[in-house]
């Protein structure tokens, strides 16, 4: 083991050896690592799939693709600079700097691929999947810049001189880009606010925006109409309109005028009382809500008598379904009292005269 790990150092070191053998030697310690790894990971598979976490099982395929790559690439690195070396003059410290390069891309690599199989994992079964995607992103973002961060520092760059350079450029970068920003910091506010998530219905009666939301990004929010056509809003909209989010509404309004003939005003006040009965017996009408049912205006041509009432359920189809039935019922009610539906009608009074009329037949001859 004390030989093994000497070779190892003196291949990062660069010391000459006999190098055909020694790259040889690297591609079939890569074989034998990479065919250990997978039996490893296939393990660790089946191990983590009789388990109910999700933690395991998005840990284990976090990992298994980078580490894979990274078992082949470093000693590929390590094999080019022993070719260089023993070929050529030109120097080979470069290649410490790119092996320390792959070490941070595999761990953000690792890490993002983390927080994508836990996300996968957990929104099938969560109820506010608009926080969960907002918590990835936000997540995925500090991944990047700290794994950016560490790679410029790899790379002989002062962080302090960066930082320095990028407020100066920040600010440069805002005035170019404000509305990129705009739309950025109007995300941050739907994900604080959560004025709406993900498969809601909203619209707004400022402009001519209705549909279930599909998707909420950085820049714009993915909303799709009723008539099935994507409609892309700018974030920085949602701060400067009024949405409406009808899908978080607790129950659906039944609002109708039932129209009675004039001839039947001795029994308007029993047919709203019976109407009345049956909507506080109707199972899918919630007698919790307001509930009015009265004679409320002299129409043109009838008698009005206003049906004010809630359905228990929202969902569009149920809601169409139990105003359906409760109409139908109004019109039996209607009916079994001896009166009927009005209709525009004209009554035209002519005054007591003698009306003479002269008609003239047509010579037909």
């Amino acid at each position: 083991m004390t030989r093994f790990i000497q070779w190892w150092s003196s291949l990062e070191q660069g010391v000459n050896h006999d190098w055909m053998y020694n790259v040889g030697l690297l591609l079939a310690l890569s074989a034998i690592l990479w065919g250990g790894w997978l039996l490893v990971t296939r393990r660790l598979s089946l191990i983590a799939e009789n388990t109910r976490l999700i933690w395991d099982d998005a840990l284990v395929s976090a990992v298994r693709r980078p580490v894979s790559w990274l078992i082949w690439l470093w000693p590929a690195v390590l094999s080019f600079g022993i070719v260089i070396d023993n070929t050529t003059s030109y120097p080979t410290t470069f290649l410490a700097v790119v092996r320390h390069l792959m070490v941070v891309w595999t761990l953000v690599w690792i890490l993002l691929r983390l927080i994508s199989n836990v996300e996968a994992g957990i929104l099938p079964k969560a109820k506010d999947t608009t926080t969960i995607n907002a918590i990835s992103k936000i997540l995925r973002l500090i991944v990047m810049v700290i794994g950016g961060l560490v790679m410029m520092q790899n790379l002989g760059l002062s962080l302090s001189g960066v930082l320095t350079f990028g407020g100066v450029g920040g600010l440069i970068v805002g005035m170019a880009a404000k509305d990129m920003l705009a739309n950025f910091f109007g995300a941050m506010m739907l994900y604080l606010d959560r004025p709406f998530k993900v498969g809601d219905w909203v619209r707004s009666p400022d402009r001519q925006i209705e549909g279930t939301v599909e998707r909420i990004g950085f820049r714009m929010t993915v909303i799709r109409t009723f008539d099935k056509r994507p409609l892309y809003v700018p974030n920085s909209v949602f701060s400067s309109i009024v949405v409406e989010n009808p899908s978080r509404m607790t129950n659906r309004r039944i609002k109708q005028s039932v129209g009675l003939r004039y001839e039947d005003a001795a029994v308007v006040g029993k047919v709203a009382a019976d109407i009345k009965a049956m909507l506080l017996n109707h199972a899918d009408i919630d007698s919790n809500q307001t509930m009015i049912v009265c004679f409320d205006t002299y129409g043109a041509s009838s008698l009005n008598i206003l049906v004010y009432t809630f359905t228990k359920t929202v969902n569009w189809v149920e809601y169409q379904e139990v105003q359906q039935d409760v109409m139908l019922k109004i019109v039996d009610i209607v009916h079994r009292n001896g009166a009927d539906f009005a209709f525009p009608t004209t009554t035209l009074h002519m005054p007591d005269a003698d009306i003479t009329m002269n008609s003239r037949q047509p010579n037909l001859t």
